[in-house]
């Protein structure tokens, strides 16, 4: 699944081609992806400027004057930057037309999303789907006691909160694991165990993983492209994702590989307590 780092990199990447260029039209060949396509969005979209682009943890903001259309990658998603003629392929479920060029959004499982929020209704942050998400991880707000001030009456385990989303958002299975590796906590520690010196590092090492990871691409396991079809490289420095078996590059020791919450967690036993 696209994390944040991959959800940065696509909106780094779209960011010159969409922002003061107006939409001269939009072509969306189903009813819907994960959720329906919202009706009547072609009339709220073409003819209008883009004004800025944003994002909010997973979420792709693309803000106009009159709403904001929000995007969601979804498991296999990726946006990409294209000639206005290219044809279309099996997966190519939504083109935004800007000119003589398009933003089409392909999605071979279609768990991804296309909404939108009309700014009569609120500030974007009061979607739904945003309202609850966490602290954003790369601002200078998220430290170390955020997280430690969350977990005091918590008893589910550091992984499972990082991935839940409620208290700092973004964090998904690739680099939580990663940022715990880094910061020598093991994913099965219960959250109000952890002490605020290691919840510091913690943080800290979450900003370094996800700052690396977007300077790198991103991580391309299977469908990821950035918006010019290309894979990012970060998954060439992963320490413990996707590694089972494989010697710990710090002290030798093979990678264990445990299910929590169906979801594998990649960790070193020694590194990592």
């Amino acid at each position: 699944m696209p994390e944040l780092p991959e959800v940065e990199v696509t909106r780094l990447g779209v960011s010159p081609y969409l922002i003061g260029q107006r939409v001269t039209g939009l072509v969306l060949r189903r009813s819907g992806l994960r959720w329906p396509f919202p009706v009547n969005l072609a009339q709220k979209m073409v003819g209008q400027l883009v004004d800025s682009t944003g994002r909010r943890g997973k979420y792709l903001l693309v803000n106009f004057k009159k709403g904001t259309l929000i995007v969601h990658l979804g498991m296999s998603g990726h946006i990409r930057v294209l000639p206005d003629n290219t044809p279309a392929q099996l997966h190519d479920h939504v083109d935004i037309i800007l000119g003589k060029q398009l933003l089409r959004l392909t999605d071979p499982r279609r768990f991804g999303a296309v909404l939108w929020h009309d700014r009569q209704d609120g500030v974007i942050e009061q979607h739904p789907l945003l309202q609850k998400l966490g602290m954003e991880p790369l601002t200078d707000l998220f430290d170390g006691a955020v997280l430690y001030k969350a977990t005091r009456h918590r008893k589910i385990t550091i992984k499972q909160m990082l991935l839940a989303g409620d208290v700092v958002v973004g964090v998904g299975n690739i680099y939580a694991s990663e940022s715990l590796f880094l910061s020598g906590i093991s994913p099965t520690t219960p959250v109000n165990e952890i002490s605020l010196a290691r919840y510091k590092k913690l943080a800290g090492a979450i900003k370094q993983i996800l700052a690396e990871a977007i300077t790198k691409g991103g991580s391309s396991l299977k469908d990821f492209v950035n918006v010019n079809g290309a894979s990012g490289y970060f998954q060439q420095n992963y320490f413990v994702y996707d590694r089972t078996g494989l010697p710990c590059r710090k002290c030798n020791t093979l990678i264990q590989q445990v299910k929590q919450g169906q979801r594998s967690t990649f960790y070193c036993v020694k590194c990592q307590k």
